[in-house]
């Protein structure tokens, strides 16, 4: 399952992609500094876009996971007939990771898959935040069965947004299940990186 992402774009692309939906994003604590990274990780911090009301956001940076019943992070949640009636959050990325045992049987490592999507420079993940007691507020990934892209490499995987969801995820009184949807097949482009 996903644990570990990318983004390589600054918070002014980010504004104007989401203007070109007609959705404005806020900056509810000042514009965030979001650096270029390749790898974002478990308990990073990194950008969300959080409901405010319809066709708004607002632009935080939070951690990712939170502790788990057990002390384990929790990173991805599954959305199976859930329905998130608050807490949703945008995810912003242009590219994740997958790893599969590693084709080489003499390599220890995993193979390391890159999925970007092939239409656009940027995307969502759907995703819920919450208020932890001791990490603070932190946000973690819906998952759910895989699309035609993703299945050939995991069982599962994130719940990458197409566009026209992105609104609506943001809007509480949407019901789930219109919105969490897999893409299309050909909509990920998918290399091996390592």
């Amino acid at each position: 399952m996903c644990n570990d992402y990318r983004l390589l774009v600054d918070a002014a692309s980010i504004v104007e992609d989401f203007a070109d939906l007609k959705i404005r994003i806020d900056f509810s604590e000042g514009m965030p500094n979001i650096e270029a990274r390749q790898d974002i990780k478990i308990t990073d911090m990194a950008p969300i876009v959080r409901t405010l009301e319809r066709g708004c956001g607002d632009l935080v940076q939070r951690r990712w996971s939170w502790p788990g019943p057990t002390g384990k992070p929790v990173y991805n949640f599954r959305s199976d007939g859930r329905e998130f009636d608050s807490g949703r959050c945008l995810i912003v990325a242009d590219g994740f990771y997958e790893f599969t045992a590693p084709s080489d049987a003499s390599k220890k490592r995993k193979d390391k898959w890159l999925f970007t999507r092939k239409d656009q420079p940027l995307f969502c993940i759907a995703g819920i935040w919450r208020t932890d007691p001791t990490v603070g507020e932190a946000f973690t990934m819906l998952t759910m069965p895989p699309g035609p892209d993703i299945a050939p490499y995991h069982d599962r995987q994130i719940v990458v947004l197409d566009r026209s969801g992105w609104i609506d995820w943001l809007d509480p009184r949407i019901p789930a299940r219109e919105v969490l949807k897999p893409l299309p097949a050909g909509s990920l482009l998918v290399e091996q990186i390592g």
